[in-house]
């Protein structure tokens, strides 16, 4: 069973599809002890009726970690909610935010708002079988939809089902003619409505998402909310997060160097490449090592230590030591300084 005393969501890093793998998730723990983390969205038949290990498979330093569902089923919800328990997730998160059209035509996610009853069901569902948390991730609209009020409806009537959590994504989903990165992108944000939420539902837990890059700007919307999720910046520059255990977690414990997390991972992927790399046949080193680009983010030398890990020559080597060369040039260019 895992521990009932977890770290609050005051800081996570969001669900990103073909990103957030178990591989990245360990990478980002090595940085930050209690930042939350989810895995990329998994539907409720790769669950269901695929390789359930190959979907729900974590490594158990990840903790706290929570699975990303996506479905519109209740009773698949419920079914694949209750393997992740069993699995020995934290937390079971229902995404009613994807915008792409192939999530749609599965009729789940940014959709789903559409039907407030039909994911009250699926809440209530996933709640009745399982004893961990049940949160929703959304946007504030869908299209033209972008009164507050209809945000405002979703998150009131979902949360009379048992949801106490909305990870609230503050920009609408257009479900017609932008692409997902579009949709990341084009539709203002709206942080404001975020605000309003914790006014209105002062009970609910209300964590935001989208756009925030840097320690003051979490900073600011702790003012307003109970948590801050990062997505991209969290991938493209995660040693930002080396300060949230002591910055809003109260932890001073010494947080890793940048060299201190490639030290840390190296046992990981040498294991992982002879579990499962199949004499070069199966899992390859760039599966693992292309989470790690952006770890010397903002660095002289970030350049050369990118362009070392992309080489494709060496990836095929398939030499995880490949990570202590690229580091290697980053200390060069900053005259050996510890990094």
């Amino acid at each position: 069973m895992n521990s009932p005393v977890l770290p609050s969501r005051r800081l996570s890093v969001a669900p990103m599809m073909d990103w957030s793998d178990r591989h990245c998730r360990l990478f980002h723990r090595y940085i930050s002890r209690h930042t939350w983390l989810y895995t990329e969205m998994v539907t409720t038949g790769a669950i269901l009726y695929g390789d359930i290990a190959r979907h729900l498979d974590f490594n158990q330093e990840e903790h706290p970690v929570a699975l990303q569902l996506g479905g519109s089923e209740p009773a698949e919800l419920a079914l694949a909610a209750k393997r992740g328990q069993e699995w020995g997730y934290d937390e079971i998160n229902l995404n009613c935010g994807c915008p792409s059209e192939r999530v749609q035509k599965g009729a789940f996610g940014a959709c789903l708002m559409a039907e407030p009853v039909l994911v009250a069901d699926c809440v209530k569902a996933m709640r009745d079988v399982v004893d961990i948390d049940v949160t929703v991730k959304h946007r504030i609209g869908i299209n033209d939809v972008d009164s507050y009020a209809f945000v405002r409806d979703f998150v009131g009537q979902i949360s009379e089902a048992g949801c106490s959590t909305f990870i609230v994504h503050a920009r609408n989903a257009i479900l017609k003619g932008l692409s997902p990165k579009e949709n990341r992108e084009v539709p203002p944000l709206k942080y404001d409505y975020a605000y309003q939420l914790k006014k209105d539902f002062p009970a609910l837990e209300i964590i935001i998402n989208g756009g925030i890059k840097t320690s003051e700007e979490i900073d600011l919307h702790l003012l307003h909310v109970d948590g801050v999720m990062l997505g991209r910046e969290a991938y493209h520059n995660p040693y930002l997060m080396t300060s949230f255990d002591a910055r809003y977690y109260g932890d001073s414990s010494p947080a890793k160097t940048r060299e201190e997390v490639v030290i840390a991972m190296l046992p990981y992927i040498r294991a992982q490449l002879q579990r499962f790399g199949d004499n070069g046949k199966g899992l390859k080193l760039n599966s693992i090592t292309r989470h790690m680009l952006g770890l010397t983010f903002g660095l002289v030398g970030a350049r050369a230590f990118r362009q070392t890990l992309s080489d494709t020559k060496k990836l095929a080597v398939g030499n995880p030591d490949l990570l202590l060369e690229a580091l290697l040039k980053v200390k060069d260019a900053n005259q050996g300084m510890s990094i």
